[in-house]
């Protein structure tokens, strides 16, 4: 019996560690071939000399299960980076079919704090990075179809976070990235779509090197797979990228412990209509202050408070 992903090609940033290694873990189960991404740095601030061994590494765990994959130690924050990522997978594979985006940093600092350099280091790595690799590779696509006359299997599943959706006070820098993310994501299914390729956005919850701080206290249990096991996450993303999930595209999902909740757009909560010409100020207050005395304080997305969302 066939893999549902045999005989697709796949990439994945940040592959080295955590969440990126799992996926391409899970990629290459199904029957991808996989190019491992990863810059390798040991510091998860971006800081210390870039390493090619964990993209070594898990491209030869994966080869070592009988998988095809080969190992990327570029930066996909830089331009030529991605290109050159986008390039070895075409190059070596023939086509690209999946490209999933995981590389990130975090430079955490109270935004009163923050350095110039601590927030364009985090939306660098981050937002560029996945708008570098989704370039190129949505760029390919579209030449294939273009070329084919008609649609083309084409998929990316990105890398949002919780901290978009229900806030982070220290995180300034990581929240505006993840949320950026989303936009991008949801304005390229929009362009895709008529090429045949889907892009999908996950949130997920995952103890990894990144997360260390914000799951400091929640012990890994002596039995069974630990809630917040990357393993939790990998399977969402294999589905995303199969054949299975033609018609999911542009879709936010949160994923965690053995959960997949599917978040809505932003929906309109309330509204109010002048009765002039336009607004005063003394209008505005009668209608938006009440409306607000009666709110619990603190109170954010619909999405937040259904899901009981913690600021990851």
């Amino acid at each position: 019996m066939s893999l549902p992903l045999e005989g697709l090609a796949a990439i994945v940033t940040g592959a080295g560690r955590g969440l990126g290694r799992t996926e391409a873990l899970e990629l290459a189960r199904l029957g991808a071939a996989v190019v491992v991404n990863d810059y390798g740095q040991p510091g998860r601030d971006g800081s210390g000399a870039a390493s090619a061994t964990p993209a070594e590494e898990v491209a030869a765990e994966i080869r070592g299960a009988g998988g095809r994959a080969l190992a990327h130690t570029g930066d996909v924050s830089d331009r030529e980076g991605a290109r050159e990522l986008v390039d070895l997978a075409i190059g070596e594979f023939g086509k690209l079919d999946i490209l999933v985006n995981n590389a990130g940093i975090l430079r955490d600092r109270m935004v009163f704090s923050m350095s110039e350099d601590e927030w364009d280091s985090v939306i660098r790595v981050h937002l560029k990075g996945h708008f570098n690799t989704t370039h190129f590779a949505s760029a390919h696509w579209r030449a294939r179809s273009k070329a084919a006359n008609g649609p083309v299997y084409g998929r990316i599943v990105n890398t949002s976070s919780e901290a978009f959706l229900a806030g982070s006070a220290g995180q300034p820098n990581y929240a505006a990235a993840k949320g950026g993310i989303v936009g991008l994501t949801t304005s390229t299914a929009l362009a895709l779509a008529k090429y045949g390729a889907t892009a999908n956005v996950i949130c997920p919850r995952a103890r990894t090197r990144m997360t260390e701080d914000v799951f400091h206290g929640f012990d890994v249990p002596d039995q069974g797979l630990d809630p917040l096991a990357p393993e939790h996450v990998a399977p969402l993303v294999g589905y995303l990228a199969s054949p299975a999930a033609t018609h999911v595209n542009g879709q936010l999902l949160v994923v965690h412990g053995g959960m997949v909740a599917v978040v809505e757009r932003p929906r309109v909560a309330a509204k109010f209509d002048t009765k002039q010409d336009a607004f005063t100020y003394d209008e505005l207050d009668a209608l938006l202050g009440p409306y607000y005395a009666q709110r619990p304080p603190g109170e954010t997305f619909a999405a937040a408070e259904v899901l009981g969302l913690k600021h990851t």
